[in-house]
């Protein structure tokens, strides 16, 4: 049994980097017969765009845009050249945000994760990611088919239909989110149901802390995890190393700081931003709004694509101070304003628990008094409202990709 899906996964790094951006110019082109693509990247030579350091100067689409472009210009925003009729299936999902499913199989690039996560084909897996009108269930099931396998496409809930489709078809493996594995499992032990086929997994959409994988684990089944969104399917994926996330094939990942569109220093936590490389349909630079950072090296597992630790949290951060809104797109331009500063952080909190007080920490390799009021100026234009600024040692603040701290208390 091969221990790779095909042979991308296991080229010389330089040798995939230098396949992506050579593929990159032509997708550009493609993209920008997309009116609202050729507005974005007006004046952009895609011919140029050739590396990471010419792709980090094209602008990035945050995803927490996408509802507001989408209504103005229905259904796609103007980011898709091709009529709505030319795709497979078209989904909904909150803002909203609506999203085309590419004809071509394997349209979310997911069945090398599956392939990772020990799926093989012949094999009968049980989906139970919801198929009303969202693409999770799709995004899996296309991607357990384009493997090879039979899916069930159980969608989630129901636990006692579920315990008849597994007990008449032996499915061995399952997709869907780690906190309805463990409920469908419980619920199996509590009725006396068989549900030991079930050897393997994928999961996504929800947390899968340390506890529940040995949990899981202990009862019989290897569960991998996957990240990814609606829009782009599978990004990044678990290996049986269980180290880190390998980034999917034919994306090119970033990661920024925070409000800008500014390559992090590496192993810094930062914004994941992701190209795609679907002429179908080319995602140029989508800030997905959350956090990561890379981890160093090739996995244990022979694959050799950028792996990154998997999701952090949230970078987008907005809090509302003394009734006005601040975002760390703010906080990075007093960073720009002031290059000799490291990480900076907004601490926001309460004084006396009566009013809003902010503290900008920034580190400096010195204390300059008059440094601290140049900054403490910056602050006051760019967000309009009055703080105090700290001068920490460098390294000090924590790499979490955090650039507004809320720690407010209400008594």
């Amino acid at each position: 049994m091969t221990d790779h899906y095909d042979a991308l996964e296991t080229r010389d790094p330089e040798q995939r980097e230098a396949a992506l951006f050579s593929r990159l110019p032509d997708l550009l082109r493609k993209a920008m017969e997309a009116p609202a693509y050729a507005e974005r990247l007006r004046g952009i030579d895609p011919a140029g765009i050739v590396n990471r350091a010419a792709l980090a100067r094209l602008p990035v689409l945050r995803k927490s845009e996408l509802p507001a472009l989408h209504k103005a210009a229905l259904p796609f925003g103007g980011f898709v050249a091709a009529p709505p009729g030319s795709f497979g299936r078209l989904f909904t999902s909150p803002g909203p945000i609506f999203e085309p499913e590419p004809a071509h199989a394997d349209p979310w690039r997911g069945a090398r994760a599956l392939f990772a996560a020990g799926f093989r084909p012949g094999d009968v897996v049980l989906n139970t990611f919801s198929y009303h009108l969202t693409p999770g269930g799709f995004i899996f099931d296309a991607s357990a088919r384009a493997l090879g396998c039979a899916v069930i496409p159980a969608g989630p809930g129901n636990t006692e239909a579920q315990f008849e489709l597994i007990e008449a078809y032996r499915p061995v493996g399952y997709s869907g989110t780690p906190d309805f594995l463990k409920i469908l499992l419980d619920a199996a032990a509590s009725a006396g149901r068989d549900v030991s086929s079930i050897t393997r997994a994928l999961v996504s959409g929800a947390a899968f802390p340390k506890s529940l994988q040995d949990e899981i684990k202990a009862r019989g089944v290897d569960a991998c995890q996957a990240f990814g969104t609606a829009d782009l399917g599978i990004i990044a994926f678990e290996t049986p190393a269980l180290d880190g996330m390998v980034v999917n094939e034919d994306l090119i990942l970033e990661i920024v700081k925070p409000g800008t569109g500014d390559p992090v220093a590496p192993g810094d936590v930062g914004e994941i931003v992701v190209t795609s490389l679907d002429p179908h349909h080319a995602w140029i630079r989508l800030a997905l709004g959350d956090l990561t950072a890379a981890l160093p090296g090739t996995s244990p597992c022979g694959r050799t694509n950028m792996r990154i630790k998997g999701w952090m949290g949230r970078a987008d951060q907005t809090t509302k101070v003394k009734g006005m809104f601040v975002h760390p797109e703010q906080i990075a331009k007093v960073a720009k304003a002031h290059p000799e500063l490291g990480r900076l952080r907004l601490v926001v909190a309460r004084a006396g628990n009566e009013q809003d007080v902010m503290t900008l920490r920034a580190e400096s390799p010195t204390q300059d008094a008059q440094l601290a009021v140049r900054v403490t100026e910056t602050l006051a234009a760019q967000t309009k409202l009055r703080g105090e600024v700290q001068l920490v040692a460098p390294g000090s603040l924590p790499n979490d990709g955090k650039v507004i701290a809320d720690e407010r208390t209400y008594g």
